[in-house]
């Protein structure tokens, strides 16, 4: 009868050119500050949501590929080797969102990134992708002018430029998507009236003793409120669960 293995208490990655002891089973981001690494920046929302702590990672022993993910959600492997990617440069196209009257949302991305045209269709992006979004697919969709389908298919992008720093083209996949979304969104999305009632609702006034109150809480008092907040149950069919306390509504 074979004897079950046993799981090593700790392992060795390297960071940085340094060669650190990190306990067994934890994230890239637990293990590194469990060595005592401060990371002053690649650090977020530890959820896997807001896209801050990108990072490259080779495990020499298993292959030679070098891959991507978030540090967050990777787990520490034996001979890991890590490079964060706290900031990854790309183009970004400062904009409006006023359309001329010759012109359509459309043209207009297309426009303000023109270097989506230049994608080989190499998936490289999709790849590396941490979300599992098909990045070349929403670029082809800007190129062929179907925001609606790129706004959706790059709706859960978080940000963290994984595609950016792998891309043979130069493509920035991340701003193109979201101009993709901001102009489908001003000019072509049906307009939401529960959103323009909201509105309404925010211009007469109707939440600024609300506010009011929150701002006079100490910092103590904040945190508890917060805490004790009602949350949606995960399986609330969507549009259905109200809170029973509804003054925000």
């Amino acid at each position: 009868m074979a004897r079950p293995t046993k799981t090593p208490a700790s392992i060795i990655i390297h960071y940085d050119e340094h060669r650190l002891e990190v306990p067994a089973g934890r994230t890239i981001l637990t293990a590194l500050e469990a060595a005592g690494v401060r990371l002053v920046r690649g650090v977020g929302c530890r959820g896997g949501v807001c896209g801050a702590c990108s990072v490259l990672f080779r495990v020499p022993s298993r292959s030679h590929d070098l891959s991507a993910g978030l540090m967050c959600q990777e787990i520490v492997q034996n001979g890991m080797e890590i490079l964060p990617l706290p900031y990854v440069p790309q183009r970004k196209v400062r904009h409006d969102l006023e359309l001329a009257e010759d012109e359509t949302a459309a043209f207009h991305v297309l426009h303000l990134y023109p270097e989506v045209n230049n994608c080989i269709m190499c998936k490289e992006c999709v790849r590396v992708c941490p979300m599992k979004i098909d990045v070349m697919g929403y670029v082809g969709m800007i190129k062929q002018g179907d925001l609606k389908a790129a706004a959706r298919e790059s709706f859960t992008c978080i940000g963290c430029q994984l595609c950016v720093a792998r891309c043979p083209s130069s493509i920035s996949q991340p701003n193109a998507a979201l101009a993709a979304r901001r102009w489908y969104g001003r000019h072509m999305e049906p307009k939401a009236e529960h959103l323009e009632k909201m509105r309404e609702k925010i211009d007469s006034g109707h939440y600024a003793p609300i506010m009011r109150r929150l701002r006079l809480l100490d910092a103590e008092k904040f945190q508890a409120l917060y805490q004790r907040r009602e949350m949606e149950p995960d399986d609330a069919p969507p549009g259905t669960w109200l809170p029973d306390d509804r003054c925000m509504l």
